[in-house]
């Protein structure tokens, strides 16, 4: 009887353990999906057209190993970096936003800006470029440079003069537009500014189809390639 009497005491001990047991699997298992939901915020945004789209100025080849390769890797270090920090979760602008001016920080910043730049330089670029900005776009050019060609030579003397690998970009700035170019993985949103185009002129932006030529490479995206309308929707937004 002693036995019998036993047995209950035994399974409820047994269902206590598994209980508890299976709550804790149930809050570490929550606990790891929320970080991991957190930790894969950042994604490689998918490519606003084909690969060959933009032929024959940027190559179906430049543009795969451009996308798949190099802006892959800095979203993947991204998220390499952040998990545990207080990175974790923050969108990517939020990120290189924080992380510019910590030295102890650089790697993140480097691959996180990269992952911004060049997602804002593929929206930069339309394989069906208008010639003629919206009309309050084109208003602003005229204002700050004289008119679109201007606007073409400064930027095409800031993308061509830019020593080793870098940006050149129009921002806002305040009732004017300007161009200016940045260095490596800098860039004017990281300093508060406004970008609303952009040029990349790192080696691999080009170097398959043009060499050494980066003022062909350049010059073709400044007459066939501008996204004049994601410049004109980023300066409504400014």
């Amino acid at each position: 009887m002693d036995e019998r009497k036993d047995e209950p005491v035994v399974d409820e001990r047994r269902r206590e353990v598994l209980v508890t047991g299976g709550a804790l699997l149930a809050a570490t298992a929550l606990r790891v999906g929320t970080v991991a939901a957190a930790d894969a915020a950042i994604t490689l945004p998918p490519l606003p057209y084909a690969e060959n789209a933009l032929e024959p100025v940027i190559s179906a080849n430049t543009l795969s190993f451009h996308y798949d390769k190099h802006h892959k890797a800095y979203v993947d270090n991204v998220n390499k970096i952040v998990p545990g920090t207080p990175y974790a979760g923050l969108s990517l602008e939020d990120i290189v936003k924080k992380t510019v001016n910590a030295p102890d920080q650089s790697t993140l910043f480097n691959n996180a800006s990269q992952a911004w730049n060049h997602a804002f330089y593929w929206r930069s670029l339309h394989p069906k470029a208008t010639a003629t900005p919206p009309a309050k776009l084109q208003a602003k050019i005229v204002a700050s440079f004289g008119d679109v060609q201007a606007l073409k030579k400064e930027l095409a003397a800031a993308a061509t003069s830019q020593f080793g690998s870098g940006w050149a970009w129009l921002v806002a700035d305040g009732d004017k537009l300007k161009v200016m170019k940045t260095s490596n993985a800098d860039s004017p949103l990281a300093h508060g500014g406004k970008p609303l185009l952009v040029i990349d002129v790192w080696e691999h932006a080009y170097y398959l189809d043009y060499q050494n030529k980066r003022a062909d490479y350049v010059n073709g995206v400044l007459d066939k390639l501008l996204n004049w309308d994601f410049a004109a929707e980023n300066l409504t937004r400014a």
